[in-house]
């Protein structure tokens, strides 16, 4: 069934997760909300400070992503009304562009009724973003294990242990992915390659099975993230050094430059973990704020049952974090 309106909640993710460098993504319960309606003349809403520099016109990401169902659908809506507001830090490593592409996706299908699978979804993202990793996470939830090959992609969910927590550190600087990719080497050595396989493939195995002692071992990486250790001072000595504190493993998120680290909620070692991620980033005169985050187990979400006289904002002020 079509509607007026619809509006879709949609979590952010972190990629890599070390070894599985495009490949291994996990949904995080911070989110972005996206309201999508027929307009007779585009309007653009941003709310919130996490909007600045977001554009409000039709070259707009997620307006543009709407157009792309339509066509796809072979249905004509040229002109939208279009809300959003997001708690997911920008150009930080916590897929606020994915989050981005998949809200625009699942709030313009359900807008014409949904004639889209999840799937369909994912292979739109997917050629979209270039790697399935974060848009996979934001759409499915828990962890996703996922390939593209340039022109399918393939993916795997994992339920996430409950024991499961998640520390990030988010510097007060950004990076784009561009400049992150643009340090990567275009030739890696047969050993790297080998080390990678296994690092990711243990890593899996470990999220798979709840074998959360494994993770220090297998959360270790050698395509990426001794690259972009210059480009964030303070990141080779937390990830070094972030089990000694607490952390079942650490790793860049995403293109980063945010931090992140994977730790047991039952571990009395917390308060010492975010101290130890804070004093290393301000030795190197970085400003940055901590979040403890959960997985995400839902992925994006199609909301109904809103009060449509009110803005986007006020129906979800009870949620966000601001």
């Amino acid at each position: 069934m079509a509607h007026n309106k619809v509006r879709v909640k949609v979590p952010a993710s972190t990629a890599n997760l070390g070894p599985g460098f495009d490949t291994l993504g996990m949904a995080l319960d911070v989110y972005a909300w996206i309201e999508m309606g027929i307009a007779e003349e585009t309007r653009i809403e941003l709310f919130g400070e996490q909007m600045k520099g977001i554009r409000a016109d039709k070259s707009n990401l997620v307006y543009e992503v709407a157009q792309m169902v339509f066509a796809k659908a072979g249905v004509s809506h040229p002109e939208l009304y279009i809300g959003m507001y997001s708690d997911i830090p920008l150009t930080r490593g916590m897929g606020s562009s994915a989050s981005a592409i998949v809200g625009g996706l699942a709030a313009a299908n359900a807008l014409i009724g949904s004639p889209f699978s999840r799937d369909e979804l994912f292979q739109m993202a997917t050629a979209l973003e270039k790697h399935p990793d974060n848009v996979g996470a934001s759409l499915f939830g828990g962890l996703v294990v996922a390939f593209w090959d340039g022109e399918r992609a393939e993916h795997i969910r994992i339920e996430p242990s409950e024991r499961l927590e998640v520390l990030v550190a988010i510097p007060e600087f950004q990076l784009s992915t561009e400049k992150a990719r643009g340090v990567l080497p275009r030739q890696l050595s047969m050993k790297d390659a080998v080390f990678n396989v296994g690092h990711s493939s243990v890593l899996v195995a470990a999220l798979c099975t709840g074998n959360l002692e494994m993770i220090p071992r297998a959360m270790k990486d050698a395509l990426h993230q001794p690259y972009r250790a210059a480009l964030i001072p303070g990141m080779d000595t937390i990830l070094r050094e972030a089990t000694q504190h607490g952390a079942l493993g650490a790793a860049l998120s995403g293109a980063g430059p945010t931090l992140l680290a994977l730790v047991d909620r039952e571990s009395p070692e917390k308060a010492g973990l975010e101290r130890f991620l804070l004093e290393t980033l301000g030795k190197e005169n970085i400003g940055a704020r901590t979040m403890w985050l959960q997985p995400d187990r839902g992925g994006v979400q199609v909301l109904t049952g809103f009060d449509e006289s009110s803005t986007l904002f006020e129906n979800i002020k009870g949620e966000v974090r601001a």
